[in-house]
């Protein structure tokens, strides 16, 4: 009785086993360095060359601008920050090593600005724009409030740059912004071309610490929370029970705010599937990681599922309006949509996606989504 009581529970234990083991290739199989050397060499450091460029050019012309304050080089400036603000959602979501240490991303890009902070700043005269009271008052959305919010028209808003009783305190504060948006970037070049990269490429590991654990925790928080809820979501009021247009990105040059949107997915996409910076080519990333790994959901690949779904969001945006306040204040409807769209990949990468890398969650979810 004792031998046949030891033989069924020898029975039970390897089939539980078995029924347990995984099925197909392990994960911990795949070379990640080939991804990390492809992000680094690929997508990063090419991302914020090109970006620290553009941040010099802003830097130059808002300098210009603020020696000679004509409709000529108000019009430079803009174009340079359009630029440079297009560039940054290329390298935004990569928040890691100085970028991280800097508070990087919050530095250059908390929307709405705070008007009455700048305003403050600008009338006192005395402002450290290194503290964090001051986030909220500086970066690309502080320049859009500078560029076109003071007034209904380029004329009103050049007579704060030369006939306001405070004109040089508006054009030293504009210029002090654009400068801190060029540091802060060069540092943060400069310590990915000094040795990070090394240590990012070699940091191969699957754990929290290991780059790719905590890369695409970084990777799929920006989509969840700074595109899909932060450019879409809120000033759609998904979050808040209602419409707030007041949110939205680039608000006072009142265009531009879908093309910083579609800006942004695509470098989303191109990180998904590795697509080198500026350029057609693929290298190893995350649908190659899956792929390898054969997961499949309803019924196809998942790579290929989140690819699709990439692009019913861009479809789904292309019906909006340029300018993001005016469509959430005519048909808010499309905003909604164009959120619902977003957050199916949401699910999609950040449930099934790291399930099958092994990767857990490394943030706090608060949004209740």
């Amino acid at each position: 009785m004792k031998k046949f009581s030891l033989l069924l529970l020898t029975v039970f234990v390897v089939w539980g086993c078995t029924n347990n083991a995984p099925s197909g290739p392990n994960a911990d199989d795949f070379d990640r360095q080939a991804i990390l050397e492809n992000w680094a060499n690929n997508l990063i450091i090419p991302g914020f060359t090109h970006f620290a460029e553009t941040t010099a050019e802003l830097q130059v012309q808002a300098e210009a601008f603020s020696e000679t304050p004509s409709p000529q080089n108000l019009t430079a400036l803009r174009e340079a920050w359009k630029e440079s603000y297009l560039a940054f959602q290329h390298v935004s979501m990569f928040e890691m090593g100085k970028a991280m240490e800097l508070n990087y991303r919050n530095n250059l890009n908390i929307y709405p600005t705070d008007t009455d902070e700048i305003e403050g700043s600008i009338e006192s005269g005395e402002y450290n724009l290194a503290l964090p009271s001051l986030l909220d008052s500086q970066g690309f959305p502080a320049l859009d409030y500078l560029l076109y919010g003071l007034g209904e028209n380029d004329a009103e808003i050049l007579n704060y740059y030369t006939t306001n009783t405070n004109a040089e305190g508006y054009r030293t504060y504009l210029v002090d912004l654009s400068q801190r948006i060029d540091s802060l970037t060069k540092e943060v070049l400069n310590h990915w071309t000094s040795g990070y990269r090394d240590e990012f490429v070699s940091n191969t590991g699957n754990d929290a610490n290991a780059s790719l654990d905590m890369m695409v925790n970084d990777y799929i928080y920006y989509y969840e929370k700074h595109l899909r809820a932060g450019k879409i979501g809120i000033p759609a009021g998904v979050f808040s029970g209602s419409p707030l247009s007041g949110h939205v990105e680039a608000y006072y040059s009142d265009d531009f705010s879908k093309a910083l949107f579609n800006e942004a997915l695509t470098a989303s996409i191109n990180f998904f599937n590795g697509t080198h910076f500026n350029s057609d080519q693929n290298g190893q990333s995350l649908d190659d990681y899956l792929e390898y790994l054969e997961i499949d959901k309803e019924g196809s690949g998942l790579a290929t599922l989140i690819n699709t779904q990439f692009d019913s969001a861009r479809s789904e945006a292309e019906n909006l309006n340029p300018d993001f306040a005016a469509q959430v204040e005519s048909d808010n409807s499309l905003m909604l949509s164009t959120y619902d769209e977003l957050q199916r990949n949401v699910v999609f990468m950040k449930v099934d996606m790291l399930q099958a890398l092994n990767i857990n969650v490394d943030y706090v979810d608060a949004d209740g989504d």
